[in-house]
């Protein structure tokens, strides 16, 4: 009799171990949602391949080149990465189409950097809707941090009114009596950007003594510029895109107007900005960047800089190493595989967006020292520091500390 009970108490044990065993193996399951697979992982692109904006289709070549590079060495956790990468021509409703057939018909687990205000607004609410990961955006819009009303939306270079703000706190500090002048884009970019400044200069804003807008259509704004001289500021701040950026530096030096000059991020390319309006009208020069730049000789035997010149000559050799979009290619391409590194075996689309907020003082080799992407669960905007510079010679000097261009509360 004993026996027997021993026996069914031993098949009992044996069962309750099965059990214990089968139902572990079942909490650390592979979870995957559309575009996730044991063998691989979709990501799909839209890129101004053509149009206004082509110049920036490098960068989807770069990441295209850098995850290609990942799948050689074996991938992420044995996965390796389909990119699919689609023109939209810089224009909104052929980014809705392209948006539309990455998520229908090529069911991609995600999308990755899409380029551009007016396109990333285009198919936001379509994505936030179907619950897609609208990730790391290429564009500044200080929009793309809303995880309330867009969950689903993150974006990845320092937001426009982040980059203002740390110009306000320079003029505070360097310059307190400054009497301000704006030149300002009449759009999203150029407003965004004036609301940064004022919010930074606070009960200082009264500094600002005059704002001048443009719009894009216009020919030229040196009409603009020959006003704000007339105003006596000692200050100008250029919000503008390259082809009038070098306007403003041209005009300023033929009116010998000589206030200190401070340049966004967007337009302080040596190559497209710069060098046609003149190194000598240049000279002094503010503007702040993030990332290092691929010009600067200081940067030849830096790590980082290291392992992206040497990715370059295996994956992408006939890219221009001094264009900054291939540097910007590089850095959000490393961010997205550490995000996909994250996520294990939980491909949903819920876990890519839990652990792109969960990012921790990450550094991508391209990035500045001392500049990190952190996130959060209420906090969407991965790089917030920028360092100042100023153009002497023929290239931008680096000074001062890593500022950053949170509001503090």
């Amino acid at each position: 009799m004993l026996s027997k009970q021993k026996l069914r108490i031993a098949a009992f044990s044996t069962a309750v171990i099965a059990f214990a065993a089968m139902s572990g193996s079942a909490l650390a399951q592979k979870k995957y949602d559309t575009g996730a697979t044991d063998a691989e992982i979709k990501i799909g692109n839209i890129m101004p391949y053509s149009g206004p904006a082509s110049a920036y289709g490098v960068i989807g070549k770069t990441e295209e080149a850098y995850f290609k590079k990942i799948n050689a060495e074996g991938g992420i956790n044995g996965r390796k990465i389909n990119f699919i990468s689609y023109d939209d021509g810089y224009s909104p409703p052929k980014a809705v189409e392209q948006v539309r057939k990455l998520v229908e018909s090529d069911e991609v687990l995600l999308v990755f950097n899409s380029l551009g205000t007016p396109s990333n607004s285009a198919i936001q609410k379509y994505l936030n809707a179907k619950k897609v990961p609208q990730l790391f955006v290429a564009t500044g819009a200080t929009k793309w941090n809303d995880p309330k009303n867009f969950p689903w939306t993150m974006g990845w270079q320092p937001s426009y009114q982040s980059e203002a703000r740390i110009y306000a706190k320079y003029l505070i500090k360097e310059k307190p009596d400054a009497k301000i002048a704006i030149m300002f884009q009449n759009d999203d970019f150029g407003k965004d950007y004036l609301k940064g400044l004022k919010d930074g200069l606070g009960a200082k804003a009264s500094m600002v003594i005059a704002e001048e807008s443009y719009e894009p259509t216009e020919p030229t704004i040196d009409n603009h510029i020959v006003k704000l001289k007339a105003t006596g500021a000692d200050v100008f701040i250029s919000i503008t895109t390259p082809k009038f950026a070098a306007q403003a530096i041209k005009k300023l030096a033929e009116i010998e107007w000589k206030p200190l000059h401070i340049l966004s991020n967007v337009s302080a390319s040596v190559g497209s900005v710069i060098k046609p309006a003149g190194f000598e009208n240049a000279e002094g020069i503010l503007s702040a960047a993030y990332a290092k730049d691929g010009a600067d000789s200081q940067w030849d035997n830096d790590p980082g800089m290291k392992k992206f010149f040497t990715f370059l000559e295996k994956y992408y050799p006939e890219a221009n190493k001094l264009d900054g979009s291939v540097v910007y290619g590089y850095g959000v391409a490393q961010t997205m595989v550490k995000v996909l590194e994250m996520c294990g075996d939980n491909l949903t689309r819920e876990n890519v967006m839990k652990q792109a907020a969960s990012l921790k003082g990450f550094a991508p080799d391209t990035l500045l020292p001392g500049v990190t992407i952190s996130t959060s669960p209420t906090d969407f905007a991965p790089i917030e520091q920028l360092q100042m510079m100023r153009f002497k010679g023929e290239k931008w000097e680096l000074f001062g500390d890593i500022i950053s261009g949170e509001l503090s509360h």
